[in-house]
């Protein structure tokens, strides 16, 4: 019958923690009381090569004897790996007389404490004992960092604390194209002020408390301004909620990331980037379009393209892709001013609709005609316009 275990949580920094032994054991043991920031103390002959590494980094103190009697003066934890069972024994046996927490190695049932196998994710621990069996409490610890990594466990905080504005860059538009630290900062979040591009999906996985702000854009209509969705961020900050900003692609590709982020750092609130998987190159991956490929192409310009008024002689004239972004409504216009400066009328050209969802429609052409194919298609945003050689192999690998 296994015996009743009391579940703690200590805080070690700055507190001595003996480890007696000098194995591989006792090193992953002593990397997590470093990591924890304790003031480690290893007692052994001789030590691995991580623990010596650790020493000769001054990141613990190494005592290169046997175990001794007065090794644990001063110590609130001891850990004894050194595979010899009399010496275990023996550093049990002072350290029960000291009235210390002991964790052996060598036997479980023998010992005073246990160390739980432990899964992070932010500021989230989770402790997992599985009975004196390490490898079973390996594989549940595994298993619940994995939700928590991936924001499918409830993790919006219940007490208050300061507030602060994570970008999170949703990428292209799948839900699954989202990075596992993005998803984390959605569960965790008390707003999330969405784009009209982002993956709207995962709206409907939010715990119903939290509060969905709109601010989706699209040509010459927004639901905010960028200035209004600045003070939105910082506002809802300022009261102390955890907020997300969601995007399509990557907040600082062509997202106004970094005016939400410097509004953030005028008004004193932290903010942190997570990057997102940029539509420039997620879409023509997904319709089989590589942005760059050996013989064809080894450089990239991206382009956003539904306002701007680049120069189209220095563009007409670069070698490698060109990727317009929200490029449709102008696509007669931008095709005659490259045409116009010399590109040739048989660079091929796709136009990737919808990419990464169910609806991904590829029209592919030339620089000559792709306006015309685009019309007669009915093509429309959001869409991702790829011209360059490598546009014509979305025929052979999607």
């Amino acid at each position: 019958m296994t015996r009743p275990q009391h579940a703690l949580l200590l805080d070690v920094s700055g507190r001595r923690v003996v480890v007696v032994g000098g194995g591989p054991v006792a090193a992953r043991r002593a990397a997590r009381l470093i990591e924890d920031g304790a003031d480690v103390v290893v007692v052994a002959p001789a030590l691995c090569e991580d623990l010596a590494d650790h020493a000769a980094a001054d990141r613990l103190t190494w005592h290169a004897r046997e175990y001794a009697g007065g090794d644990l003066d001063g110590a609130w934890l001891v850990h004894t790996a050194t595979g010899d069972r009399g010496v275990d024994d023996a550093v049990a046996a002072d350290a029960e007389a000291a009235r210390l927490w002991c964790v052996r190695a060598d036997d479980a049932g023998a010992s005073s404490a246990w160390s739980p196998a432990v899964a992070r994710s932010g500021d989230v621990t989770v402790a997992v004992g599985a009975g004196g069996d390490p490898r079973r409490a390996v594989a549940l610890r595994d298993a619940v960092a994995l939700l928590l990594d991936t924001g499918a466990l409830p993790l919006r905080r219940r007490r208050p604390v300061r507030g602060s504005v994570v970008l999170v860059g949703g990428g292209p538009g799948d839900p699954g194209l989202i990075t596992t630290r993005g998803r984390r900062a959605l569960a965790e979040a008390d707003v999330v002020v969405v784009d009209r591009l982002a993956p709207r999906a995962l709206l409907a996985d939010l715990d119903p408390a939290v509060e969905v702000i709109e601010a989706g854009k699209s040509p010459h209509a927004h639901t905010l301004t960028q200035a209004q969705i600045n003070d939105v961020l910082v506002e809802r900050a300022q009261a102390g909620k955890q907020v997300v900003r969601l995007k399509g692609g990557d907040p600082f590709l062509l997202g106004r990331g970094g005016e939400e982020v410097l509004a953030c750092i005028e008004a004193g609130v932290p903010v942190e980037v997570v990057p997102g998987v940029t539509s420039a190159l997620a879409v023509p991956a997904a319709a089989g379009i590589p942005v760059t490929h050996r013989g064809l192409a080894r450089q990239l310009t991206i382009l956003s393209a539904h306002d701007a008024t680049p120069d189209w002689r220095v563009l007409a004239r670069l070698e490698g892709t060109l990727v317009l972004l929200m490029g449709v409504a102008q696509l007669p216009a931008h095709t005659r001013a490259l045409l116009a400066h010399g590109k040739d009328p048989g660079t091929p050209v796709a136009i990737v609709e919808n990419g990464t969802l169910p609806g991904q429609r590829t029209t592919v052409g030339t620089l000559a005609d792709i306006a015309d194919r685009a019309r007669e298609r009915g093509v429309g945003n959001p869409a991702v316009v790829v011209v360059g050689d490598v546009a014509a192999m979305a025929d052979v690998l999607a």
